[in-house]
């Protein structure tokens, strides 16, 4: 299981993001990730990240697809495919119908359409081919060139039956959060491994994110975790997770503790059959010093 870093691109500065993923490059971790929220643009980062630091795969976990149209998508993701030495990973998903609709006043009807038809446009364009696509949700025709670019990987965030087996189908891998190792064994991997076998294509990656402290006050990381970010387990994708899990809030599939729990912990995602861990350290500044400390022995 290869092991990298999950960055929040909200409220951090381009030169932090920089720098972080510079330390994750240095310290040998394989991967650096960036959200994409309503701050800095991660295409654009991940492209100037994967420039400046040599040896490491950077990319986006995850881009919604709703509010960029495939022909856009693909020329940006090239460029910064291009930019950063062909070390980018294109990780995109359909985001939630509370931020399609609420923020970008779009309709979020049939997300599941939506997502295989975009990546029927999509995938041919990062390739370079001319499309010419009419599908139900959306239609696309043209070409993208970018001269140095060679189509990135593409992961797609998917927890649930129809988009597993979507990005078994049709995709590299998937991009997973508030997913622990159990559900991920038992559910993830086996519905996105089948998929791609039936589809014949390799092997999926599966790409886990995970909210990690060693901290001596695990109940104090999950409380601010609770207060900051619980209100997302009103998105049903996430409800759905959580139900599968059986769990209540987000905040309970954190991992913290010690550094002998912890570790134990991360273990467990490499027997759930992952690939690919990204750690998001939480805490204060010592916290997450720590925490990465261990992430780096790993």
């Amino acid at each position: 299981m290869r092991v990298g870093v999950y960055l929040n691109t909200a409220g951090t500065d381009l030169d932090t993001l920089l720098g972080d993923v510079a330390a994750a490059a240095a310290s040998g971790l394989t991967s650096a990730f960036l959200s994409q929220l309503t701050s800095l643009d991660a295409i654009t980062v991940a492209g100037l990240a994967a420039r400046l630091t040599p040896g490491i795969e950077v990319g986006t976990a995850v881009v919604p697809t709703y509010p960029r149209h495939p022909l856009a998508l693909a020329v940006q993701a090239l460029t910064a495919q291009a930019a950063g030495g062909n070390r980018f990973t294109l990780g995109v998903g359909p985001s939630h119908r509370q931020i399609i609709e609420g923020s970008y006043g779009l309709s979020y009807d049939r997300p599941a359409r939506h997502t295989r038809e975009y990546l029927n446009a999509l995938l041919p364009l990062l390739r370079g081919e001319a499309v010419e696509y009419r599908g139900e949700t959306l239609s696309a025709a043209g070409q993208v060139e970018v001269p140095g670019a060679t189509p990135p990987p593409v992961l797609l965030a998917a927890l649930g039956p129809a988009m597993l087996r979507i990005a078994g189908e049709l995709t590299d891998g998937t991009v997973t959060t508030w997913t622990g190792a159990a559900a991920l064994a038992d559910h993830i991997v086996p519905r996105i491994t089948e998929a791609a076998r039936a589809a014949g294509r390799p092997a999926p990656r599966v790409v886990a994110a995970a909210l990690v402290a060693v901290s001596s006050d695990p109940d104090g990381v999950r409380r601010q975790v609770a207060d900051r970010l619980g209100f997302a387990a009103g998105f049903a994708s996430y409800r759905s997770l959580l139900e599968l899990q059986g769990l209540s809030g987000l905040h309970e599939t954190v991992i913290a503790g010690d550094e002998d729990t912890v570790a134990k912990e991360l273990a467990r995602f490499a027997e759930a059959g992952v690939t690919d861990l990204l750690v998001s350290a939480l805490g204060d500044e010592s916290v997450r010093r720590r925490t990465l400390d261990l992430v780096r022995q790993l």
